[in-house]
């Protein structure tokens, strides 16, 4: 092939039929749009499935990732666009690099962010280990966020639309991971965009709801996921303010999260109190006034780095962060303590902010993600 043939679509310097791409196939719209975008321009697409937890449990669970019906609707996709599809059972290892931390981070009164996790231990890195053995030269998602070339290399960049934008969950992607990793929806205008394409491809997925829940938790219930993977976690305790005076009790730490209003049992108050510390060894639930959730000081730890210059090289630098996925990123100092550990300083207080929680660093002059890290204790 020479050296001076165009770019196809992937940016490799041949044709789609000679470019092989592993496609990340959760059964939803997103990744099946991909899928059959890809095979529609030529590529040699080869999609894959992971099942990631118990298949029997998933078979009559609705409206998440993965599941039996899920596997289902990818396959049925590889079926009428015409590429192959295979389903790789990765349960011990999602539950070994995934869940286990979940239930135990929950017990050690952390917020996880399981998503994360899934993507960075399992999705890019045993997936993307298994794209590279059948030969891929690239593998591509689903995802809401863009890849876009810089002059030092592949950049990660948050979505075009702010409401899809999944850059919060894709911080830890490694530079190596970027350079081999494709995400052909990042620039489009809105959901309903990705829904039109999968309508023109003749997708039975086109209209099929989003995914609410982690995959592993139904309905949202944290707490009855914990209490089956970890039997006795939800001992009852006391709810205590800050002062240690009883307020009243609780039916297990696990079912409490830093911010929490509702659902404390202590009404009747003047002013309303919220969760503002978690006491894992003493079986508490600490409540205070709103204004003890805010905070501007925010330690990081198992930073990842996208910025290009070295993390410790560039000192303290203005950068744009999110604490939460909800939230719009926000000014703050990035102080680097070494190169896996930093603090945060914001310019404005934010309340909530919590263990367990990613802070993602923004280029606050363009949508570039500089990388991020874990909330790993409060001040």
């Amino acid at each position: 092939m020479s050296l001076d043939a165009p770019l196809n679509s992937l940016g490799f310097a041949k044709p789609p039929a000679q470019t092989r791409v592993v496609v990340a196939m959760s059964g939803g719209v997103d990744s099946s749009v991909v899928a059959a975008q890809l095979a529609e321009e030529g590529y040699d697409v080869v999609g894959v499935t992971l099942q990631l937890y118990d298949h029997g449990a998933a078979l009559a669970k609705k409206g998440a990732c993965c599941a039996g019906r899920d596997i289902h609707d990818a396959r049925r996709v590889a079926e009428e666009m015409g590429f192959p599809h295979y389903v790789l059972d990765y349960e011990n290892t999602f539950k070994e690099a995934v869940i286990d931390e979940f239930a135990d981070s929950y017990l050690a009164g952390a917020t996880p962010v399981p998503c994360i996790r899934c993507n960075e231990r399992v999705k890019f890195k045993d997936l993307l280990e298994t794209a590279r053995d059948l030969d891929a030269d690239c593998m591509a998602t689903g995802h809401y966020i863009q890849r876009k070339l810089g002059r030092a290399g592949a950049e990660l960049h948050s979505a075009a639309d702010p409401v899809r934008d999944q850059s919060y969950f894709l911080f830890s992607t490694t530079q190596e991971q970027l350079d081999y990793l494709r995400f052909p929806l990042g620039h489009l205008p809105s959901k309903a965009a990705t829904r039109a394409l999968a309508e023109r491809y003749g997708l039975g997925v086109a209209d099929k709801p989003d995914s609410q829940d982690i995959c592993f938790v139904p309905n949202g219930n944290y707490a009855a996921v914990i209490e089956k993977l970890r039997p006795g976690a939800a001992e009852p305790g006391e709810i205590v303010d800050v002062d240690g005076h009883v307020m009243g009790t609780h039916r297990g730490v696990i079912h409490y999260t830093i911010g929490q209003r509702r659902g404390l049992g202590i009404g009747g108050l003047a002013d309303p109190l919220y969760v503002v510390r978690l006491d894992v060894d003493n079986k508490q639930v600490i409540v205070g006034p709103k204004s003890m959730l805010a905070t501007r000081r925010v330690p990081l730890r198992e930073i990842n780095w996208l910025g290009g210059d070295g993390f410790l090289a560039g000192g303290a630098r203005t950068v744009a962060v999110k604490v939460r996925s909800t939230r719009p990123p926000t000014e703050a100092t990035l102080r680097p303590i070494s190169d896996t550990e930093a603090e945060v300083e914001l310019a404005v207080a934010e309340e909530g902010v919590s263990p367990g929680q990613a802070c993602v660093f923004y280029d606050p002059d363009s949508t570039r993600v500089l990388g991020g890290g874990w909330i790993w204790r409060g001040y």
